[in-house]
């Protein structure tokens, strides 16, 4: 036989675009349309609740005054919001007819997500379903006889494109104090119009064989008994009349769509889901209106497709819809209730991983299960993190802690480097914890249910032979819509069709309990999960992450004392609502957009005001229990929060501080000053860079030889795209250390002052030597007016060191200083806490940190063959998009160098430079609520339970790496302990207690015991 696939597959192709998608809807009638275009932000005469939102209520919108517009009229600027009121008559000749509104408000087909949007309601404000590039159109009825009259109301968001055809250009779109007012949309269709269903069902058929025609091998059988029945269905249809003969067309591809699939193809869950960006380029307050469309439609796909199984995570989008938008949450709640509505994930929001310290990451879970534990009696025993930008090695062992056993991310499969070796395998982190993992092989979040994805995902497995099971979430995501009636067909049709694997919609607990039932060894990976990819997000926007690092450590503050002044002060009422409403907002603000610095300058504009306003209630927290314990009188306490004894003040606990002897300043020979206290001399010279930081009761060097430390060092920063995220190695090639000084002086007491400039900016640092440690303090303040560069702070350091240790939550992790594999060169940009920790045999250095998170270490041999270590930090990036102005105006650093440092001495002094002494006047000293006799054992939270009941919760880590045993005493009379989950829910039996309790943890354990008090 002639060989004639490509002209029948071109015939297709033509045939479906320009004859039978059309005659899907074969006539329409035109609605008529007047629209309200609301107030700018702030201007709403409606409730300051909806104001703050930028947007109106509903009731509103439905009763505001409309004028005319017209299909071709132009509507919607940047970021505002219009009220359509569509109206029409169904013509009587449709009578029996099933009927739609095609209501298309300017969409490109292309940009689900990313463009204008709407909610569909009816007169009385019942929501009827979002609309949105793929999803135009809205079920009007079979009327009985014609002539009903027809009303919808569109709450319309003209959302500004921002990552379009040709990406990552800057734009002042991004901030609706920058963008322009001029319309963007052009209102392209509003018609009812007779919805045609076997033509819709003949479209479904002849794409799911196109597309699994060109997945089958050319020569296989398969591929051309479809492509024959394809042939014929084509020659059946009269494309003058396909309504009439789409039936017939449709029977020619029954025998090839009824071939079961072979008894060994892989087998896909399919799992509705509409991955919503809590924030990125689109503002907090969108995103409540993308959650009310996406679920208003979720919930009318529920009502009609009876194998639908629909998944959404991230509680705070549940609140949301809770809060702002009670017509559709009913909805949601009636479609929980019945099973296919699924909360998935257990965190408040789909946050990232690497960034959030110990308690926010406990914290995520905490408050994400238990929202839907008391909405609606679910527990989450699945992580759901498609779209986070790498996995933190302390995670799974938190995700443990919380109760939950699986965890499901896509995100590896972006790696440039190298190929992750499994889809389905155990994540063991640093303690041990060992965690049922898969990444869906369809290497999308997005799944269409295109032949090419199914295929693809069978190709991908990389599992076969051992397991046949693989997740897909399906629907359209990023900026939400979720799965359409087209993607469920398409699911129908694949569920055992030959030559494609089986698609079954099914919950995640459903896969996961069958994927861990068919696959009882899988493999283990150890340590982190490193994206190989977005690498930049550790660094960009600084205000945002130092925010978020103030916060957490504001925040156990406010914890530790408040639940102090709760058990010793009688009158003192311990703050439960403020703390929980704070949490959440902090928790909001570690969302994988506004964390990693990732998204629109609106957001981050807003983050920052959000973080002040954070720290300013939880200061008056902590100052108002601190004024309780402290009492009237006139002796100089200081409160230390960190969970190590500071100058003779307990952790925990308020008393008179020790004073050590201050540090000396002198002039040094050949220009610059010597910083010395007894335990560590620096030599700053007159350039302001530190040449020699002297160990002396080591007698031992730690700066390398003619390697100056403190250097800041700029690169260019113009990575091949994603420009806030990523930074790609080849900005290593270019770097200009900025050696020149404007001023080196002495500062106030025993410091030096730095003063340089370069390009447009400034920076200036004072060098201290704290008293009575090893350790020199570094503040930087930058004055940064730079475009596309990138600052770094270098340290060369006499060490010889194969690995290095970063903080991370709950403890530790070690990466290679070398480039052996290309697992370990791709690792050139990576993220520490408060701490990074060199060492060799019997001595190290730390550097620990306020605010940074992002830093880079590399070794070379110098001509003596001894080592050179350089670790830099990463301060200060200037990408241009999504925000042009990214990290433009003043920044504050403090970093400090810690010669001589062990494990514990980096973790004490990272807690000491991120929780200093606050002085407060008081009538003596106040006694820890907790203490602990060692070091090795680190507390990450004090508190008084969530359920009110006044038992005091303590949670704690062993932080050094190794066995650690300790006895916490109680400074407080109690009854019993019960060691419990991160929901403080009982794992065992209490046990009586009035005094003392031992424990003993192994490497990096996590636990939490609640104490019931007397």
């Amino acid at each position: 036989m002639h060989d004639d696939r490509g002209l029948v597959e071109a015939r297709l192709k033509r045939v479906l675009d320009e004859r039978v998608r059309p005659a899907v809807y074969p006539e329409s009638v035109p609605l008529e349309v007047a629209v309200w275009n609301a107030p700018g932000i702030g201007t709403s005469p409606a409730r300051a609740e909806s104001r703050a939102w930028g947007t109106v209520l509903v009731e509103e919108g439905l009763a505001a005054p409309v004028t005319p517009i017209a299909v071709g009229d132009l509507w919607g600027p940047p970021w505002g919001t219009s009220w359509f009121r569509v109206s029409g008559t169904v013509p009587r000749e449709w009578a029996g007819k099933t009927v739609e509104a095609l209501l298309d408000l300017g969409f490109d087909e292309n940009m689900p997500g990313f463009q204008c949007e709407g909610l569909v309601y009816r007169p009385d404000g019942t929501p009827v379903k979002g609309l949105n590039p793929r999803n135009q159109w809205v079920r009007v009825g079979a009327p009985a006889e014609g002539g009903e009259e027809v009303v919808l109301h569109i709450e319309a968001a003209s959302n500004p494109v921002l990552l379009d055809y040709h990406p990552f250009v800057p734009t002042r779109l991004g901030d609706i104090e920058t963008a322009h007012r001029d319309p963007l949309y052009r209102l392209a269709r509003m018609d009812l119009a007779v919805f045609d269903e076997t033509v819709w069902h003949l479209v479904i058929d002849l794409e799911v064989l196109g597309e699994l025609m060109a997945e089958l091998p050319v020569d296989s059988g398969r591929r051309h008994d479809v492509l024959r029945a394809v042939d014929r269905a084509l020659d059946a249809l009269d494309l003058q009349d396909v309504g009439g003969t789409a039936e017939a067309a449709r029977a020619c591809l029954v025998d090839v769509l009824a071939r079961p699939a072979e008894p060994s193809a892989h087998r896909i869950s399919a799992v509705g889901h509409a991955h919503i960006d809590s924030a990125w380029l689109w503002p907090l307050r969108e995103t409540v209106r993308k959650v009310a469309r996406t679920t208003s439609n979720m919930t009318a796909l529920l009502d009609d497709e009876s194998e639908f199984v629909f998944t959404m995570s991230q509680a705070q989008q549940w609140a949301w819809i809770k809060e702002h938008r009670p017509e559709v949450w009913a909805k949601v709640v009636k479609a929980v209730e019945g099973g296919r509505f699924v909360p998935a994930g257990g965190m408040w929001v789909e946050a990232d991983t690497n960034m959030p310290g110990s308690e926010a990451m406990a914290r995520q879970f905490v408050h994400g299960k238990r929202f839907f534990l008391d909405e609606f009696g679910i527990e989450n025993d699945e992580a759901w993190l498609p779209d986070t930008f790498g996995f933190a090695a302390g995670l799974p062992q938190i995700i443990k802690a919380a109760g939950s056993k699986w965890l499901l991310t896509q995100k590896i499969s972006w790696s440039q480097t190298n190929t992750f070796p499994h889809h389905t395998f155990q994540w063991e982190g640093i303690d041990g914890t060992r965690i049922f993992t898969h990444f869906p092989p369809v290497d999308t979040y997005n799944c269409a249910m295109k032949g090419s994805e199914i295929a693809h995902a069978a190709r991908n497995f990389k599992d076969k032979g051992v397991a046949r099971h693989s997740l897909a979430p399906t629907g359209w995501g990023d900026g939400g819509g979720g799965t359409t009636r087209e993607m469920i067909a398409k699911a129908a049709r694949l569920r055992d069709l030959e030559g494609s694997a089986q698609v079954v919609w099914e919950t995640p607990a459903d896969f996961f309990a069958k994927a861990e039932a068919e696959y009882t060894n899988p493999p283990v990976w150890v340590g982190e999960l490193y994206l190989e990819l977005h690498r930049a997000t550790l660094t960009s926007q600084a205000k945002t992450k130092q925010g978020n690092r103030r916060s957490e450590h504001l925040l156990r503050e406010a914890e530790l004392w408040s639940a102090t002044a709760a058990v010793r002060v009688p009158e003192f009422a311990y703050p439960y609502a403020d703390l929980d409403r704070i949490w959440k907002t902090v928790l909001l603000h570690q969302f994988h957009d506004i964390l990693p610095g990732s998204s629109i300058a609106w957001v981050h504009r807003e983050a920052e005001k959000t973080y002040a306003a954070v720290a300013a209630e939880l200061t008056a927290l902590i100052e108002k229990a601190q004024r309780a314990l402290a009492g009237q009188g006139t002796q100089p306490l200081v409160f230390n929060a960190a969970p190590h004894t500071r100058h003779a003040v307990a952790a925990g606990g308020a008393a008179v501080a020790a004073v050590e002897e201050a540090a000396e300043l002198s002039a040094r020979p050949d220009g610059g000053f010597v910083l010395a206290n007894g335990l560590l001399r620096v030599e700053i010279d007159a350039r302001g860079l530190v040449v020699s930081a002297y160990d002396i009761g080591a007698a031992r060097e730690t700066i390398a030889p003619d390697r100056p430390a403190n250097l800041l060092q700029l690169h260019p920063d113009f990575p091949n795209m994603w420009d806030a995220w990523d930074v790609d190695a080849f900005y290593r090639n270019t770097v200009t250390d900025l050696v020149e000084a404007d001023e080196v002086t002495p500062g106030e007491g025993a410091s030096v002052r730095v003063v340089r400039s370069f390009g447009a900016s400034k920076v200036t640092q004072l060098l201290t030597l704290a008293p009575g440690t090893s350790r020199l303090d570094i503040l930087t303040e930058v004055d940064w007016h730079e475009t596309e560069k990138f600052l770094k702070l270098a340290f060369p350091l006499d060490v010889h060191a194969e690995r290095y240790a970063s903080e991370t939550q709950f403890g530790h992790f070690y990466r290679a200083t070398h480039t052996n594999t290309s697992w370990e060169a791709a690792k050139f940009e990576a993220c520490n806490h408060r701490f990074v920790h060199l060492e060799e045999p019997g001595w190290g250095v730390a550097l620990v940190t306020d605010s940074t998170y992002g830093h880079d270490v590399t070794r070379t041999v110098r001509p003596d063959a001894g080592t050179t270590t350089t670790l830099r930090v990463s301060l200060l990036r200037a990408p241009r998009f999504p925000d042009p102005e990214t990290d433009q105006g003043a920044h504050r650093f403090h970093h400090a160098l810690i010669p001589g440092a062990t494990i514990a001495d980096a973790v004490r002094e990272g807690y000491a430079v991120n929780l200093p002494g606050r002085g407060v006047l008081g009538a003596g000293p106040v006694a820890p609520l907790i203490e602990v006799d060692n070091d090795a054992v680190v507390v990450t939270a004090v508190k008084l339970a969530d359920d009110g009941s006044g038992d005091v919760v303590i949670r704690f880590h062993e932080a050094h790496g190794g066995r650690a045993r300790a006895t916490l005493t109680p400074g407080f009379a109690t009854t019993a302990v019960v060691v419990t989950d991160l929901l403080e829910r009982p794992l065992a039996e209490p046990q009586p207690t009035d005094g003392p309790v031992p424990v003993t943890l192994r490497p990096f354990e996590l636990r939490t015991l609640r104490f019931r008090r007397a």
